[in-house]
């Protein structure tokens, strides 16, 4: 059996989760996890490419084919991935931020291809789903190689120097479809470290990412948890709601037996 090491989440990074919206954990994801969600990436980016196929598209909303991929859910179709994103290591990180009372939102691959990986402009993980008003959530940016400003990785903007820790409006750019929301010219605390470093943040803190330049992809997995379930109109959750936290205590054991 794996010897589980969860990531070291002290009063220091959680004091700088409130004040400044984010804490990087390096390394923080073990080896046999780091291979089972980059076998699965492999996976879910040939799944998008038949998806484009399908569509007869090269683009289809985030996704550039041979440049940037964004999967949507893979756990839906992995049990494997699916401990993964109600396990323990997530569970640390919204425990941490969100606090005792956690849900699952959303989770997605991206991937930047090598020498053809487009940057992503700033944005707040909140801008993507403003219009259902949702209460702040966290994020959770695992990285799945060596990060460095040559790949594109991300960078984040502290609370402290974006001016707000607010969700602000944010407009579409047509270039690549992203929503942007800050316009500034500070360019961010860049996110670098080995394979299995996480990069924590809010839903209401800036990031972005650059170009990879080099000839390997970067690839992440994004995982998001939300204290209450974030809902429609109509009251459906807006994307996932099974529990990961209750009492500060995981409960995804039963959702997954």
């Amino acid at each position: 059996m794996p010897i589980l090491t969860l990531p070291r989440i002290g009063p220091a990074e959680r004091a700088l989760y409130r004040e400044e919206g984010y804490f990087i954990l390096e390394g923080a994801i073990g080896a046999e996890d780091l291979a089972l969600l980059r076998a699965e990436c492999a996976k879910a980016v040939a799944s998008r490419d038949a998806e484009l196929d399908r569509l007869g598209v090269d683009t289809e909303g985030l996704t550039h084919r041979g440049k940037r991929y964004f999967v949507r859910q893979p756990s839906l179709v992995s049990p494997e991935l699916l401990r993964f994103f109600l396990g323990e290591t997530m569970a640390a990180c919204a425990r941490a931020t969100v606090g005792p009372e956690a849900f699952a939102f959303y989770e997605q691959y991206v991937v930047k291809c090598g020498e053809q990986g487009m940057r992503f402009g700033w944005h707040q993980d909140g801008g993507y789903v403003k219009s259902f008003n949702p209460c702040p959530y966290v994020t959770c940016w695992c990285a799945l190689d060596d990060v460095s400003e040559a790949n594109g990785t991300a960078y984040i903007l502290p609370f402290s120097r974006a001016g707000t820790r607010e969700l602000v409006d944010h407009v579409r750019d047509p270039e690549n479809n992203d929503m942007v929301g800050y316009h500034g010219d500070d360019p961010g605390i860049p996110v670098v470290g080995p394979a299995g470093t996480i990069a924590v943040f809010s839903s209401t803190t800036f990031h972005r990412s650059g170009a990879n330049t080099t000839p390997k992809p970067r690839r992440a997995y994004v995982a998001q948890y939300s204290p209450q379930v974030i809902r429609k109109a109509d009251g459906t959750a807006l994307h996932r709601s099974e529990p990961i936290l209750r009492g500060g205590a995981r409960v995804a054991d039963q959702v997954l037996s």
